[in-house]
């Protein structure tokens, strides 16, 4: 595929920059009652901070890279069935509830995308104010100091986290049976995943439907790391077709994804 436009790497530091602008007007509007009011929209509370948060991200991106048009969860006509060869892929809020009910597990994120993968990420979880950023073949990095690769070790080591105060559905059957002892309690989906490519967590499984701008920027984080991010059924996610893929697990490396995989398939989807 031939690509025009800046080099990732050279896009690191203005996307870093314009993420974490985004990332401050977010804390600024929590102060605001109508920047947090919102509904359920089936599982997905919708806030209109998620608006602005969409308007300020994807004009600052579209000025960033001319020519890279901006996907984004929160504009509907932007979600084309045949992608763009070279675009971003935005999740202004998640953790659109943690946001509005005042929990600090939000993120502000972006993905930059080359065909099927993605190729320069920042995720910034503005109330830790912790940003991760990475560039595919030059490592990931949080608050700009380079993350070690993550060494192997057996599903069960380490935090499983999940976005409840204890394990819950899946989370407690993989808890229980990988005989976790230890448990993390976190907000976004991006948040989380980032957790696992710090080394804080080592797991994070989930079976609901998960969306193409909730995994593409910390997927790189994860990759560059070490780490593993698959589809609950083992296969990856390939950023093409259908938005939405049902479930995930992240874990410290692709062996464990494929382990916690195949325990699915063959004992927890059926126990």
């Amino acid at each position: 595929m031939r690509r025009t436009g800046a080099a990732p790497g050279e896009l690191l530091a203005p996307l870093t920059a314009a993420v974490l602008e985004v990332g401050v007007l977010l804390r600024e509007w929590r102060a605001d009652a109508a920047a947090v009011r919102g509904v359920w929209e089936g599982s997905q509370f919708k806030a209109e901070a998620d608006a602005r948060a969409h308007r300020e991200l994807s004009g600052r991106l579209a000025a960033l890279a001319p020519g890279a048009p901006v996907l984004s969860e929160e504009d509907a006509s932007s979600q084309v069935s045949a992608r763009p060869g070279r675009h971003w892929l935005i999740d202004p809020i998640d953790g659109t509830a943690s946001y509005a009910h005042g929990f600090p597990g939000y993120v502000t994120q972006a993905a930059l995308m080359e065909g099927p993968r993605p190729v320069l990420s920042a995720v910034y979880a503005p109330e830790n104010d912790v940003m991760y950023t990475a560039v595919r073949g030059l490592g990931a990095t949080r608050n700009g100091v380079l993350m070690p690769r993550l060494d192997p070790a057996p599903v069960g080591t380490g935090a499983l986290v999940d976005n409840t105060p204890e394990p819950r559905g899946i989370a407690a059957r993989a808890h229980a049976r990988f005989g976790f002892r230890e448990y993390m309690e976190c907000g976004s989906i991006a948040l989380k995943l980032c957790r696992v490519a710090e080394g804080s967590a080592r797991l994070f499984v989930k079976d609901v439907p998960v969306r193409d701008w909730d995994v593409a920027a910390p997927l790189l984080v994860l990759e560059e790391a070490g780490a593993g991010l698959v589809r609950l059924d083992g296969t990856g996610f390939d950023f093409q077709g259908p938005y939405e893929s049902t479930g995930l697990i992240g874990a410290s490396s692709p062996e464990a994804c494929a382990e916690v995989a195949r325990w699915w398939r063959d004992e927890g989807a059926v126990g």
